[in-house]
């Protein structure tokens, strides 16, 4: 599997290199956001990992515009910025998860096939339409729709009403959202979750009578009709 690792420090993206080589994936190298993202419209990769302070172009822009025209490629971003809003911002660009500088190479490589087999997973499904209510998703088009009105939603926020979706009805605990949607381990520190299921209900429920994102307090949130 192809692999672009956007890193404008050399020794930091040969490591990265290395490490991925020796488990069988190709790499190939940008020291820049502009040349990476050249490189990723030009090419096709499975994977994109980007750090997000970059010469030229920063990995915040380097990953929105690749959503533009490759919305479903994994994207991995780094960074030594840690707060609930860095992640926030890394998310809202497209991100799919977000490692914080330093970290150990074996915890990539967690993440990397994380991301790739559950992108396999969704490439793989044969249903492109789920539908809880009168809310409908599109897995083919990433179109969302509510009593047939079309929602304007991020990447991010795009896969967590998915997993609600695909699990309604059930109590979902933030450590498990954190496993399943960002494939990292829930940090009691941050409250980035909360953060995102607050921006699913201005966008679901506020326009409607009918609220289907729940908070079940102490334990998580559930999706469920009224």
């Amino acid at each position: 599997m192809a692999i672009l690792v956007i890193e404008d420090d050399q020794r930091v993206a040969e490591l990265i290199q290395r490490g991925l080589e020796e488990q069988g994936f190709t790499v190939t190298l940008a020291y820049d956001g502009l040349s990476g993202k050249k490189l990723a419209l030009q090419n096709d990769y499975d994977l994109i990992i980007t750090d997000i302070i970059l010469p030229k172009m920063d990995g915040i822009d380097v990953c929105r515009q690749i959503r533009e025209t490759k919305p479903d490629i994994p994207i991995i971003m780094l960074t030594a910025l840690g707060t609930t809003d860095d992640k926030v911002e890394g998310f809202d660009a497209g991100a799919d998860d977000y490692l914080v500088k330093p970290f150990e190479m074996r915890e990539l490589l967690v993440r990397v096939r994380a991301l790739l087999k559950r992108n396999t997973k969704t490439a793989n499904s044969v249903g492109f339409i789920i539908r809880f209510a009168d809310l409908e998703m599109n897995l083919h088009t990433k179109i969302v729709k509510r009593d047939g009105q079309e929602i304007s939603l991020t990447p991010k926020e795009f896969k967590l009403l998915e997993y609600l979706m695909h699990n309604p009805e059930r109590v979902l605990s933030r450590i498990e959202i954190a496993e399943k949607v960002w494939d990292t381990h829930f940090d009691t520190g941050t409250n980035f979750i909360d953060v995102y299921i607050n921006y699913l209900r201005k966008k679901i429920d506020r326009d409607f009578e009918k609220k289907l994102i729940h908070t079940k307090s102490g334990m998580g949130f559930i999706l469920k009709a009224e």
